[in-house]
């Protein structure tokens, strides 16, 4: 579709749809991440195999309060983005879930586990995630309907800016017209 196809309303239109997607992306991620969290730390220390059993319980119960930080921390991030003009967002829902490794590394380090061999990009974007715990889309956090509504997300804000850039309110680098 090109910008003179866009309904009238695309911009109207196109923020309402980011505001929906990005309530259901923060209400999502609120409610998976804690599990989240907690489940990599155990899958990590079962893989790892040498935790003993006072040390492997001091880190699953720490797992609970650090899924609850991270879903916080996570969750106050998002609504920071969603809140911001689509026009000076610098990055999406993803990249912030993403950082969701933070709280299970902590835990996982204080318990001795060492870091797991990661492909070499994965080492070059994400280098402190020693774990390879980084989700690779929304739905990995444990709700597959997570996954298209990141989706939904981007096309809202492509619609946004691009009705913004047919009615003259941006050029068409994607900023506004000085």
């Amino acid at each position: 579709m090109r910008d003179e196809e866009l309904p009238p309303d695309a911009e109207a239109r196109g923020l309402a749809m980011l505001a929906e997607t990005g309530e259901q992306i923060v209400t999502g991620v609120a409610r998976e991440v804690p599990g989240w969290v907690q489940a990599q730390i155990a899958r990590i220390l079962d893989a790892w195999g040498r935790a003993g059993a006072a040390e492997r319980a001091e880190a699953l119960h720490a797992a609970q309060s650090a899924g609850g930080a991270a879903a916080h921390r996570i969750g106050e991030a998002l609504r920071a983005l969603l809140v911001t003009d689509p026009a000076d967002q610098r990055s999406t829902p993803l990249e912030i879930v993403r950082t969701v490794y933070r709280e299970p590394t902590e835990v996982l380090v204080a318990a001795g586990v060492p870091p797991v061999v990661r492909d070499p990009f994965d080492e070059r974007t994400q280098p402190d995630d020693r774990y390879d715990l980084a989700p690779r889309t929304l739905g990995d956090l444990g709700d597959a309907e997570l996954a298209p509504l990141h989706l939904a997300w981007g096309v809202a804000k492509a619609m946004v800016l691009r009705a913004r850039i047919r009615d003259g309110q941006m050029g068409h680098s994607g900023w506004p017209d000085l």
